[in-house]
């Protein structure tokens, strides 16, 4: 956790919000992902910046046991939901919610506080506690 602390210092720095960090396996490469979010979007420039300052910093607090690509990037335009936070900067995007009881939710995330999120589905505004909710992701009608 330490680590990851350091991280969100060095990329808030920048004004942008730590939206997660994951480490994936992409064949025989380990690829420790700094995922990063602002409100109107992520700048490739901004990107790099970050990823230049975080690189020195990871050589010398490694995040991951032997050889790792970093690789600093926007979570994308469909992307999880899996903390308060993630709800929080998706109000007014599209969401598609699976609930643990099986129920497939679909519409506008209209408020997120706390635990509860509103979803402006074809049948009104419908409020979720985030312990009902299994997945959650934003998506993009093409």
């Amino acid at each position: 956790m330490q680590i990851e602390n350091e991280i969100r210092d060095i990329v808030e720095s920048y004004g942008v919000k730590l939206y997660g960090i994951e480490t994936v396996k992409e064949g025989d490469h380990t690829i420790y992902r700094v995922l990063i979010h602002k409100q109107g979007g992520i700048d490739v420039n901004i990107c790099a910046r970050i990823s230049q300052e975080l690189s020195p910093f990871l050589d010398v607090n490694p995040p991951v046991a032997g050889n790792y690509f970093l690789e600093v990037s926007s979570p994308g335009i469909e992307r999880k939901l899996t903390t308060p936070e993630h709800f929080l900067y998706s109000v007014g995007e599209k969401v598609k919610l699976k609930l643990r009881d099986g129920e497939k939710v679909k519409g506008e995330l209209v408020a997120a506080e706390g635990n509860m999120i509103t979803v402006e589905t074809n049948f009104g505004k419908e409020e979720y506690d985030l312990g009902e909710i299994k997945s959650a992701r934003t998506y993009f009608e093409w």
